[in-house]
């Protein structure tokens, strides 16, 4: 087993219909495992936190997940009662729709919103779905992020049209290193997968195949 590896992981469980009980085991996966996190939807944070307190784990969870189509103000919001409920991590999604309109102010002014909501030592990810971005895109939006005062840029939610590519992370990298660090997510299966995102720049892996990828 790879311990190393495990420091990289957000374990995951993002799908609708995870019940508290998927959770729990997610919780005593990333306990055995020690992973980086467990990332879950607000609603199992306090309960996660519950569990993970008196541990290394930390809760990561999702804002405005997973379009980023909500007001800026919502997002805020989510983001300051997930830190109420334990959360030491977010991971927000961008105002896409604003990306892609070149509308880079509105962007980072969606990312400063929730940074302001979720201040420092709050890790704060930022999603910004590269599926749905050329490379000019991708560049602007993590060099706004970078000045919002994001700690990681994130390639993908997972529920969009594509995942992380090691182009993708090699690029945010060679963008906003080594003061943002990039967070790979959404597709990452194996041991090969994650040793070739760490290798292009990755500090974080977002998977749900955790307990696979660390086992070899």
């Amino acid at each position: 087993m790879n311990t190393n590896i495990a420091s990289y992981v957000d374990h995951t469980i993002l799908k609708p219909q995870a019940t508290t009980e998927d959770v729990r085991k997610l919780c005593e996966e990333a306990k055995k495992y020690s992973f980086a996190s467990v990332c879950i939807n607000p609603k199992h944070v306090s309960f996660a936190y519950d569990i993970l307190k008196d541990t290394t784990v930390q809760v990561c969870t999702v804002i405005g997940f997973p379009l980023g189509a909500n007001t800026s103000e919502i997002k805020a919001l989510e983001a300051k009662k997930a830190v109420e409920d334990g959360a030491g991590e977010v991971d927000m999604v961008i105002d896409i729709g604003a990306a892609k309109e070149h509308d880079y102010a509105r962007v980072k002014e969606d990312v400063a919103a929730v940074r302001a909501a979720a201040k420092s030592p709050t890790i704060l990810k930022v999603i910004i779905e590269t599926c749905l971005l050329t490379d000019e895109e991708k560049v602007e939006v993590c060099k706004v992020c970078k000045e919002a005062g994001a700690d990681f840029v994130k390639t993908s939610t997972g529920f969009s049209t594509g995942g992380a590519t090691v182009e993708d992370v090699a690029l945010m990298y060679k963008t906003v290193a080594p003061e943002v660090k990039v967070k790979a997510s959404g597709g990452i299966r194996n041991k090969e997968d994650a040793d070739a995102m760490i290798k292009a720049g990755a500090s974080r892996l977002g998977t749900s195949a955790g307990i696979k990828i660390v086992e070899g």
